[in-house]
């Protein structure tokens, strides 16, 4: 080993300096470390959240020495689902002092609230009793109570006690669950068409009008088939409206009849019951039983009570169908785009210009584009496009205000510079060898690009699709301006003609989680409403990633022997 002071010297210094980058390794792996450690608590949390919300409670009965001290003053006894124990802290000297519940006590018209707070030693004794039932209802939430009674609309009455009590209350509440769809069938689709034809029709009478120019003759011989046609409708009409009128006059007369917890007799109309069961009698299965029926619930229902009952279908429909129309937007001018900016354009200062303003364009805040796509595609494109074919409807607009087209092509221009600068850095990878081998058996450029090199590119072209995906389904601040609503009476697509509506307005998962959480009129009843829409939109921005990135890996492998 030699002993020359100067190459120890140099060796000293590499091993400090290894010994320095070491360190530098392990922040960077700490680092990485707290990054998945938050990412994965974070997930976790919404998932726990957002799958307990559909998970069945017991309902608890609370005797309490005051029942002015839980807000209930006359009150000693108070039942409903425990949904937190917590320690109450004095913010005066910092110390936790109490213990608290949350109790859903629901019956929210008979109570004026659905959640209540009961300091833990206000409470004399604690059970639970298996008669207590919990119903679903259409207005109001739920109800929690003991079934005394079924009064039927003749004026007899069916006991709790009776044998058949369960079953008369489980067929009659199926029964007019059935007798609401149909009603439904009738009020929205039925006599739904209807309204659309007639509306037509209006339209079509003021064209009639206008083109007549006050030639008397010219009208009538024009309004004729028109009136005609209209006659026919309002006869359907009131066929219709006479049938949905009959059925829910059928919903009235058979209450259900319950005691509270506090004592007080309630008389629930069984015709605006959804469902019930007895939670304290549920077994393991029968909680896994009614957990995945809520689910179903939750996924496949319209949203009540201002959103914060029932299910969100109009907004996981609304979301996909204008997650789809921006992809299929973006992804062709994206892809012209950079294939011209690659392949085609001499390089120099304008190329280079132009690729610094894509990639500040990925910056620009989503707001701005908002306020863009309401300028642009809202007020000029549908104004002009109302004022050349939809003249009869004006001053109503028809395509110019916010719909899901619009939505859609203003997240297509937010999510352009992704899929630009990632065709382009896919189109770069393709080899040279690949490209000259094309142009030497012949191919011209645009055949190259078509054959060899898009193909070649389409694993990176799609990772830019995922990218702009997973960005444009959780965007909501440009939404807000340019078709996203509340609540949202149909859907773009349906059964009436011509099945497919972009001018309607839709609902979003996104803004919908923000308008349950800011601006909801019941916090609490929100608050797990918007956990499970929050695990529901991470798992519809999983699933179409999941879909683009199976098809990038199935491309990857036809294609590997390109990037050779």
């Amino acid at each position: 080993m030699s002993k020359n002071p100067e190459i120890k010297a140099v060796g000293t210094a590499f091993q400090s300096g290894s010994r320095a980058g070491e360190n530098f390794v392990w922040l960077t792996s700490m680092g990485l470390a707290i990054g998945l450690t938050l990412v994965t608590s974070l997930l976790a949390l919404i998932l726990w959240e957002g799958l307990t919300v559909f998970w069945p409670q017991r309902v608890a009965v609370f005797q309490l020495v005051d029942g002015s001290t839980a807000g209930i003053a006359g009150k000693t006894t108070l039942a409903g689902e425990v949904v937190d124990y917590r320690t109450k802290v004095n913010h005066v000297i910092g110390k936790a002092f109490e213990q608290e519940y949350q109790l859903f006590v629901g019956n929210k018209d008979t109570y004026g609230f659905n959640f209540k707070f009961v300091d833990a030693n206000a409470i004399k004794s604690k059970e639970y009793l298996n008669d207590y039932i919990v119903a679903e209802r259409l207005e109001n939430g739920r109800l929690i109570g003991v079934p005394v009674a079924i009064a039927m609309k003749d004026g007899s009455t069916i006991p709790a006690n009776s044998p058949e009590f369960a079953h008369k209350l489980e067929e009659m509440v199926t029964g007019y669950n059935a007798q609401r769809a149909k009603i439904l069938r009738i009020e929205k689709y039925r006599i739904g068409d209807i309204n659309y034809e007639m509306e037509g029709l209006r339209l079509q009478e003021k064209g009639v009008r206008r083109r007549a120019a006050g030639d008397k003759a010219k009208e009538e011989a024009g309004l004729a088939p028109i009136r005609e046609r209209e006659a026919q409708l309002k006869k359907e009409y009131e066929v219709l409206a006479a049938e949905a009128k009959a059925l829910r006059d059928g919903l009235v007369g058979n209450n259900l009849v319950l005691r509270l917890a506090g004592g007080e007799e309630y008389r629930q109309p069984i015709g605006a019951m959804l469902e019930f069961y007895y939670p304290n009698q549920l077994g393991f299965f029968g909680k896994v039983s009614m957990f995945f029926h809520r689910m179903w619930n939750f996924v496949s229902q319209d949203p009540r009570e201002a959103n914060t009952e029932g299910g969100i279908f109009p907004a996981i429909f609304g979301t996909f169908v204008m997650t789809l129309l921006m992809s299929v937007a973006v992804t062709p001018f994206g892809v012209i785009a950079a294939v011209y900016l690659r392949e085609y354009a001499k390089q120099g200062v304008v190329v280079q210009l132009v690729r610094i303003s894509v990639n500040n364009l990925a910056g620009v805040p989503s707001i701005v584009y908002g306020v863009f796509g309401l300028g642009f595609f809202v007020y000029f494109v549908g104004g002009n496009i109302d004022h050349w074919f939809f003249y009869e409807s004006l001053p109503t607009p028809t395509v110019g205000t916010g719909g899901i087209m619009w939505a859609a092509l203003t997240l297509s221009l937010l999510t352009l510079p992704v899929v630009i600068v990632a065709t382009e850095e896919a189109l770069a990878a393709v080899s040279r060898g690949t490209r000259e081998a094309a142009l030497a058996c012949g191919a011209s450029k645009w055949q190259t690009i078509q054959r060899v090199v898009l193909p070649s590119a389409a694993p990176g072209i799609l990772t830019g699709l995922i990218l702009a995906m997973a960005r444009g389904a959780g965007e909501v601040a440009p939404l807000m301006l340019v078709g996203v609503v509340k609540l949202a009476p149909s859907l773009p697509l349906d059964t009436t003609f011509p099945f497919i509506h972009p001018e309607r307005k839709f609902m979003h998962l996104g803004f919908h989680i923000y308008d349950l959480g800011f601006q909801s009129p019941d916090a609490e009843a929100a608050k797990p409403m918007v956990f499970a829409t929050t695990l529901l939109l991470i798992t519809l921005v999983v699933v179409l990633n999941l879909g683009a990135i199976m098809i990038r890996n199935h491309l990857r492998k036809k294609y590997a022997a390109g990037t050779f």
